[in-house]
């Protein structure tokens, strides 16, 4: 009987003690994520659009190199997927975020969550 109380005192103290620390399942859904949706578009035609998740604060770069092979030059993005600029037509890949122009190179600018990402290869206005 006296062993059947501790064991009971004992778990009592062991539940209150993950209560108290904030004991959390590693399978909950973190706060350190995001989702960015990505689409590829040659022209006006797309390519391919996917969803990915990134960590708070990663750069556009980072959900590129994640779903495609992409090349680079001094930060200018120069091919995604096989499919490469084009100096000599003034060809090159631009990218918005949510619809709007970013002057940033995509190493330098930061996403947050639901950003839509959009990557064009098209004659350079």
């Amino acid at each position: 009987m006296k062993k059947a109380k501790v064991l009971g005192n004992l778990l009592v103290m062991f539940l209150a003690f993950f209560v108290l620390t904030g004991y959390t399942n590693k399978n909950e859904k973190s706060n350190d994520t995001i989702k960015v949706t990505y689409t590829i578009k040659e022209g006006k035609k797309t390519v391919d659009t996917k969803k990915t998740t990134l960590k708070k604060n990663d750069k556009v770069i980072v959900g590129l190199k994640k779903n495609w092979k992409v090349k680079e030059a001094k930060g200018f993005i120069t091919s995604i997927d096989g499919k490469k600029e084009n100096q000599k037509k003034g060809i090159y890949w631009t990218y918005t975020v949510n619809g709007k122009s970013v002057n940033k190179l995509a190493n330098q600018q930061t996403l947050k969550n639901n950003d839509k990402v959009q990557f064009t290869l098209d004659k350079a206005e």
